[in-house]
């Protein structure tokens, strides 16, 4: 159980730093700003989070067994599937975020721009991956810790925090592709 509540603490540290991520980058992009010692101050801290979280995420699964039986409980798992299901998602397009900004400006150069519109569709994807999955872990990680228990107060959470992440999701969308086609697209 211990394992279990590290990453929990993970998780929400995770939440906090990708909130400020995104912040900051919503923000430069909007104002067309960048500053590399923000950009580092932003990410930094995600990163570390994300990496140790991952880590102990994997280890739940694979060294607690704590599977999920989709064949028995269907309707219970179906939000432990969403979070595991994004989970494994964002580490494939996660390489292409890294890279986004260079990609972008290779291709825009190269004139490529079916490639170009991918890596954009890509990013959105990955946004929403992201999103979708620290939305549906947010009160989880509340209840590992013991800080949840009510069923009534856990859904109620869950609408806000769904809410909030859709907004984010749209506001860091907008900002960051707006910005990003302003910067790439011939005038």
């Amino acid at each position: 159980m211990r394992l279990k509540k590290v990453n929990a603490v993970l998780a929400l540290l995770s939440t906090l730093a990708l909130c400020m991520h995104m912040s900051y980058n919503a923000f430069a992009y909007a104002v067309t700003y960048y500053n590399p010692i923000l950009k580092a101050f932003a990410t930094t801290p995600l990163i570390l989070c994300v990496i140790g979280h991952g880590i102990c995420g994997m280890c739940s699964v694979f060294l607690l067994g704590d599977g999920t039986r989709l064949d028995i409980y269907q309707g219970p798992n179906r939000r432990t599937i969403v979070q595991r299901v994004s989970a494994a998602l964002i580490f494939p397009v996660l390489i292409m975020h890294l890279r986004t900004f260079e990609l972008l400006s290779e291709l825009a150069t190269e004139g490529a721009w079916v490639p170009f519109a991918l890596v954009v569709l890509l990013q959105v994807a990955f946004f929403a991956v992201v999103s979708a999955h620290a939305a549906t872990s947010f009160s989880k990680a509340l209840i590992t810790l013991g800080l949840l228990a009510n069923l009534e107060t856990q859904k109620r959470l869950d609408k806000v925090v769904y809410t909030l992440f859709t907004i984010a999701f749209v506001v860091a969308t907008f900002a960051v592709i707006r910005g990003e086609l302003v910067l790439f697209l011939p005038n």
